[in-house]
């Protein structure tokens, strides 16, 4: 689509909206349509004193009138918008990204790009992230985010610098990466083994602390965390609890992925721990909020496949989720392998690094 039969077409759809508005007496001038892979934002300007209720309370009348299946209209500042889903949504490519990116500071993790289609990318060691919980429902996209986060932090990062602990209960998720050379062993699946090596991990936690040292990175990637906790036992949730108390002066970080940090699964130190959130889309606006750990965020009317928000110091912001295939995995993790031996040679088909 061209730019002109783009902008006649988001014209169309803001008059269209007025139009509704209009008619149910709430007169708002309607402008912008900012493009995101999977909606279009256009503002609302009512006049003063309108009830945002009352504008939220038409959006199955505006998405009849735009052809869509929903709408989402909300409040951001002082300003109301409102969502609509495009047609012929594309994925975000990951690896893309991450070959356009230029001096990525360590400990990187790349998330997708925001609504304005810029890069979105946070720094582990950053205060107001240090840990990051990733929640959602069966196709949210949970799985493949986390999927994201750990190729990026390996395609950023040299392995001298960043080291990563992958634990997988339910060996699937992070499968695909067992032979990636930042493992500082191969990925854990049971439980018993998890024990040990979250023991170990918090001794070693202990020594950088006594010896006032940061370096490498240690990244401890878990999916299904709530999973783990409940099977693992005691142990391993006082484990896990020292360690995102803890971790962060001594260069250690939690990237952890579950359906619902619900409290019957996951105690309230363990998820208090968790600066950082990653949130899909939930079931109802209760799970959003244990999910997001503040109210209003509107999780529950994400559309899924990566449409999800990122939630720190109070505040969340909308974003699309990159997307790596398991084929793309398994051939970067063999072109890190090469890479490891002779940095110089980069097989056929894999983004350079940048």
């Amino acid at each position: 689509m061209d730019n002109n039969t783009l902008g006649q077409m988001l014209s169309l759809h803001a008059d269209r909206i007025e139009a509704v508005l209009s008619s149910h007496k709430v007169p708002t001038q309607v402008w912008g349509g900012e493009e995101a892979p999977r909606f279009v934002t256009f503002q609302l300007s009512p006049l003063p004193g309108t009830r945002v209720n009352r504008v939220a309370g038409l959006s199955e009348e505006i998405a009849m009138a735009l052809g869509v299946s929903h709408c989402r209209i909300y409040r951001e500042g002082g300003a109301m918008r409102i969502e609509v889903p495009r047609r012929g949504r594309q994925p975000v490519a990951l690896l893309n990204l991450c070959r356009k990116l230029k001096r990525v500071p360590p400990a990187s993790v790349v998330l997708g790009i925001d609504r304005a289609g810029k890069p979105l990318i946070v720094r582990l060691d950053d205060p107001d992230v240090v840990h990051i919980l990733v929640s959602g429902t069966t196709g949210s996209g949970k799985t493949v985010a986390l999927q994201s986060m750990t190729m990026s932090l390996a395609y950023l990062n040299r392995q001298h610098e960043c080291q990563m602990v992958l634990i997988d209960p339910k060996a699937r998720g992070l499968m695909p990466f067992a032979s990636l050379p930042h493992l500082m062993l191969p990925p854990i699946i049971n439980p018993g083994d998890a024990q040990e090596v979250l023991e170990d991990l918090v001794q070693e936690m202990e020594r950088r602390d006594r010896e006032r040292i940061d370096q490498p990175h240690i990244i401890i990637v878990i999916d299904e965390l709530a999973d783990l906790l409940m099977t693992g036992g005691k142990v391993v949730e006082d484990c896990i609890a020292r360690l995102v108390q803890r971790g962060r002066s001594a260069g250690m970080h939690m990237i952890g992925a579950t359906q619902k940090p619900s409290a019957k699964a996951m105690s309230s130190v363990i998820r208090s721990n968790f600066p950082m959130r990653i949130v899909g889309r939930m079931v109802s606006a209760q799970d959003a909020l244990i999910a997001a750990g503040i109210p209003g965020t509107g999780a529950e009317r994400l559309s899924g496949r990566g449409d999800m928000l990122v939630v720190s110091v109070g505040q969340s912001k909308r974003f699309q989720a990159a997307f790596i295939s398991e084929k793309e995995i398994a051939k970067t993790v063999k072109w890190l392998q090469v890479k490891q031996r002779t940095p110089a040679r980069i097989p056929a088909g894999v983004p350079a690094q940048a």
